[in-house]
Order: structure tokens, then C-alpha cells, then sequence
């Protein structure tokens, strides 16, 4: 439900967010319970639904699984590219799940391309539903009015380093200072209206680049006046990994989850592991009004194992999939899907209602697979929920 290894960041966030965390706590008990106790594949209704806006996005950031060097998006057509879901289908899913009231997350692509994202956050607030979005922070400024308007809950924010680095990850010049500027004119606006949200939470993927940036962000996070920030550990897979795992899924599943292609890499990334290590226990070690965590919260050990090596078994986590049982992604073609990386469809909003699909059988059939597999080949280093749950 909730692995020990996250506990105390867990305790930190619930800390910032009491309803927030007792409403997920609810939700992941009942999904857990799911998983122990059904053999038939059913499940609860999820913790979290990710709305993906669009594929869209206005940044090409180098180690980004799907607009990267080799991300997914790169070989998608223009048609499928230019998909995005309508309002009037957000309003309808909203409808349908409003009553086991899911947090809803904003995703993308970069989802301040949406045209109607404003109208989307206020139609899940009206709802009574919490909203986060998770954006590359560029239009934070230039939407600040609104985005207090709304009563957004949450900004998840990418964060690659301080100016330099994080300009030439993203690959445009100036993204940092528009992407800080704008947070500081957030945090203008809620000094001005006595407002408290959105919260600010920084992500930043540790890789060749930055990796020796660690204090640098803090920095920058704590002059945002984030209230957290997690530090990611970089994914990668071995490409005979990821066409392995293609070849077996297809064979069960009769899809190919070519989404996957977008974490392959050659070689292993070039990373002083033992300045990382150190750099990261100043980090937990920090004094600070920013929470500060690390994601997946691995062992000196497990960390030396992550980058030194294709293949990946933590010691400190139970390596089996729940997030099935607790999460699910609605795509910009209706389809619902169990991972933002597992282009994997279970049904269509467009056909079904989401409370129908999510517990049909192509969805209990996986489940039921998971639970006796525990895994796939890549999500120990592949997916960012793998660890969550």
C-alpha cells in the first residue's frame, strides 16, 4: 500500500495535505485489499485518474521518454499527434466518477496546450474533485491569473537544474527564467489573494548532466518557495530488454506497447555514483521549509546497482506491481490505459463509461496476470509507479 522505504516522505506530504492524505489512504486500503483478497482480477475505483490532455508539447527535453532522443512521440503521425480529448468528454468522465472521488492529474505532453484546460481544472473542482497539473512550468506566468482562479491544487514541475544545464536539456534558451519568473509571479498572487494553492512540487530527474547540480536545485526550489522537492533516479532500459519484453507482451496481450522504446538506451549512463551518493544524503540531510525526498528511496547499495548495471532488482522494495489496482490514464483518443508508459488499451471513454472499464475483462485478465507474474521484465527501471505502491 504504502512501501516503508517511502514512509517518511509519505508522513511529510500528509503533513502539507491532511485531507489529501487521508482521502489516499482510504482509496489505497481498499485498493490493496483488492489485490490480496480478489483472485478474479476486480478491483476498487483507483486513487488517481491522469487526464493526457494532449501529446503536444513545446519543449524537446534530450532524456524524455517521449520527446527525447529517442522518445515514442518522435515516430507518431501528425493525425495521432494532434488528438487531444474535448472538453465535453472530460465534463462526461468527471460525471461518471465523481462519486468515488479520484484526485485528477493534468498530463501531457505539456497540458497548458490544451485550449480548454482552465475550463477542465474548474469542471473537476465543481466536482469537488482534487486537480494537479504536471507541466514544464513555461506558461506558469503568462496563465498565473487564471491558474489562482481556477483553485488548481497542484503544480508538478520539472526542474533539470540551474539555468545552463536546464536550458540545454530542454533545448530552448530562456525556458528556466520564464519557468522561474513565472512561479514567482504564482507566489505574488497567492501572497495577494491569501491563497495557499497551488502547491509548488519539483520534480528533477538525475542524470549525466545535472546530477552534479543537486545543491544548485535545492537552491533554486527553496527561492520558488517549493513545498517539495524529489529527486528522481534516471530511467533507462537495455534495448534487448524493452524488444524482449515487446515480443512476449504482444504474443500474450495481442498489443505492442511501443511506448517502452522510449527508455532504451545503449549504454549506461555516465554517473559518478559516489558523488551522487554523497549528494544525496546532504540532501535528506538538509535542513529546510522545501520537503526533500528521493525517488525510488534506494539503499547506497541499490543506488551503485541502479547505474551500474542494465538489469535491476531492489532489496528494499517488494518488486510487484500495484499500481493497476490504483492508478489509470485516459489518453487523448478516449482510450484508457494502465501506465503513461504501456500504450496498452483496456477500453474507450468514448465508447463505455470509465466505471464500466475499469473492471471489464481485458482489465481484471491483466490484472490477474500481474498478480501472479508480479512484473514485467522493465518496470523496475521503466516506470515511475513500480516503486509507489
Amino acid at each position: 500500500m504504502i512501501p516503508r522505504k517511502n514512509l517518511l516522505r509519505t508522513l511529510k506530504k500528509s503533513a502539507t495535505q491532511p485531507l489529501y492524505a487521508a482521502q489516499n489512504l482510504i482509496h489505497r486500503t481498499r485498493s490493496a485489499l483488492s489485490y490480496h483478497l480478489y483472485q478474479n482480477g476486480k478491483s476498487h475505483y483507483p486513487e488517481t485518474i491522469s487526464l493526457f490532455l494532449t501529446y503536444r508539447c513545446n519543449l524537446r527535453c534530450r532524456m524524455c521518454g517521449q520527446w527525447g532522443d529517442v522518445g515514442a512521440f518522435n515516430d507518431y503521425s501528425r493525425d495521432t499527434l494532434m488528438q487531444q480529448l474535448c472538453l465535453d468528454e472530460i465534463r462526461s468522465v468527471i460525471a461518471d466518477i465523481r462519486h468515488f472521488k479520484p484526485n485528477i492529474t493534468l498530463f501531457g505532453g505539456e497540458p497548458f496546450l490544451h485550449p480548454d484546460w482552465f475550463e477542465i481544472i474548474k469542471s473537476v473542482k465543481s466536482a469537488g474533485l482534487r486537480c494537479n497539473i504536471v507541466t514544464n512550468g513555461t506558461f506558469i506566468r503568462k496563465y498565473a491569473e487564471q491558474i489562482i482562479e481556477s483553485q488548481l491544487d497542484e503544480i508538478i514541475f520539472s526542474l533539470d537544474g540551474p539555468a545552463e544545464i536546464h536550458d540545454a536539456i530542454r533545448r530552448v534558451d530562456g525556458t528556466f527564467d520564464l519557468s522561474i519568473s513565472g512561479f514567482q509571479r504564482l507566489n505574488q498572487l497567492k501572497e495577494k489573494y491569501s491563497r495557499k494553492h497551488p502547491l509548488i512540487n519539483i520534480n528533477s530527474t538525475l542524470w549525466e548532466e545535472n546530477h552534479r547540480y543537486i545543491r544548485d536545485i535545492i537552491t533554486i526550489a527553496e527561492n520558488i518557495h517549493a513545498d517539495g522537492l524529489t529527486f528522481h533516479h534516471l530511467l533507462f532500459l537495455a534495448k534487448p530488454t524493452v524488444n524482449q519484453f515487446l515480443d512476449t507482451f504482444s504474443n500474450r496481450f495481442h498489443q505492442r506497447p511501443t511506448d517502452w522504446i522510449g527508455f532504451a538506451r545503449d549504454t549506461l549512463p555516465e554517473i559518478d555514483v559516489e558523488y551522487l551518493i554523497a549528494e544525496i544524503k546532504a540532501a535528506k540531510a538538509r535542513r529546510s521549509k522545501t520537503n526533500i525526498s528521493v525517488y525510488p528511496n534506494l539503499s547506497d547499495t541499490e543506488i551503485r546497482q541502479w547505474y551500474s548495471q542494465f538489469e535491476f532488482e531492489a532489496s528494499s522494495y517488494r518488486n510487484r506491481c500495484m499500481s493497476l489496482w490504483m492508478t489509470a490514464y485516459i489518453f487523448p483518443d478516449g482510450t484508457v490505459r494502465p501506465y503513461h508508459t504501456m500504450n496498452f488499451i483496456t477500453g474507450n471513454i468514448r465508447e463505455n463509461r470509465f466505471t464500466e472499464i475499469w473492471n471489464n475483462p481485458i482489465y481484471r485478465n491483466y490484472r490477474q496476470y500481474i498478480r501472479n507474474h508480479k512484473k514485467f521484465p522493465v518496470c523496475s527501471k521503466g516506470c515511475t509507479e513500480f516503486f509507489r505502491y
